[in-house]
């Protein structure tokens, strides 16, 4: 018989209940405890699951029940959790950004590694039906010679989203929107079309002047592969409209809007093209206009993963190495923005971007 896998959140913010409902609809999962230093506020989230709950993380990680931690603290808490969780056993999913640093995230890696523990990271967005099929199309060489891979994300953000916890509003804990919230986009750009060579990258705030942060992002990536592309991201732009994904070739062209496959046109018409074109459905929210108006299917995604890799002994689908070279990336865009100039990669650590 499998065993019924043990699951603990490490913070009870803004997408613990997600984390929460994937656990519950899960096959093989259970979430045990809720771990949060605001302990009224973890034991708000625990009692509708019949959860434990800790106030510390080092508490938790002594309840022999847990078998993976959900790593959902601000993004700087990161790296010392995930670190924890290593030493004492316990399988690791966390939230995106998986670090602040190309360093951290390589220890990340190497103490999950060397702990034989796995490490998955929620960029859900990933497993999207629309962008497998698009993955499908890029590796399979459908769309010729890739030219274009572009991310537009035209969200809203109130200011007191911002303030509704300090961390929100703290550049040192990345809370900007290219880290905090176009990391996921970002990421399916890294996903799809491979890493990039050089980018240029500017960064405003023009909708929130009582936080010191980039709400507003332009880069200009150029990819390995001769690909180039844009990014668009803000958080000031009402009343928010849903992520488009754009990938153009010399023989197709691809867009995702939300979640739903708006155009799916190559020169070679397969049999399977017209159904693929159906996929998503546009009234699925997916956070454009707030911060938690989405599902959580790509979540469950996610968890079913890591608990169907922990039985079957194999890798996680969304491994944090596979996400390292987002972390580069992204970093590559502060680092552009910071210093008025275009960024070749690979970088280095520069810890004065979060400054």
């Amino acid at each position: 018989m499998t065993k019924t896998l043990g699951f603990g959140l490490l913070g009870a913010g803004l997408v613990a209940p997600f984390h929460a409902k994937s656990i519950q609809a899960s096959t093989g999962g259970q979430l045990a405890a809720v771990c949060d230093v605001d302990r009224e506020r973890a034991a708000k989230l625990a009692d509708e699951y019949g959860a434990r709950v800790y106030d510390s993380l080092d508490a938790m990680l002594a309840d022999a029940s847990i078998d993976v931690v959900n790593v959902i603290t601000p993004n700087h808490l990161h790296h010392d959790a995930v670190l924890a969780c290593a030493r004492t056993g316990k399988h690791v999913i966390v939230e995106k950004p998986p670090a602040m640093s190309l360093a951290e995230t390589d220890s990340m890696i190497a103490a999950c590694r060397d702990a034989g523990v796995k490490l998955a990271v929620t960029v859900q967005c990933r497993v999207r039906r629309a962008i497998q099929e698009m993955k499908k199309a890029i590796d399979s060489g459908r769309f010729g010679k890739l030219l274009h891979a572009d991310a537009y994300m035209k969200w809203f953000r109130s200011s007191e989203y911002y303030h509704s916890d300090p961390w929100r509003s703290s550049r040192q804990s990345g809370a900007g929107v290219t880290v905090q919230h176009a990391f996921h986009y970002i990421d399916l750009l890294s996903y799809l079309v491979g890493p990039a060579a050089r980018v240029e990258a500017k960064m405003t705030n023009l909708a929130h002047p009582s936080v010191q942060l980039e709400d507003t992002l332009l880069a200009f990536i150029e990819y390995a592969n001769g690909a180039q592309g844009v990014v668009e991201a803000s958080t000031a732009l009402w009343p928010g409209t849903d992520v488009r994904i754009e990938i153009n070739g010399t023989d197709g062209t691809a867009i995702m809007i939300g979640e739903k496959m708006t155009t799916w046109q190559f020169r070679q018409e397969q049999p399977e093209d017209a159904s693929i074109r159906q996929i998503g459905n546009e009234a699925q929210r997916t956070a454009a206009g707030g911060p938690a108006d989405f599902g959580f299917a790509d979540h469950q995604f996610v968890i079913q993963d890591v608990i169907d890799a922990i039985g079957q002994n194999r890798d996680v689908c969304i491994g944090a190495d596979s996400v390292r070279p987002t972390v580069e990336l992204v970093l590559a865009m502060y680092q552009s923005a910071a210093h008025g100039r275009a960024v070749e990669l690979p970088v280095r650590d520069d810890p004065s971007i979060w400054q």
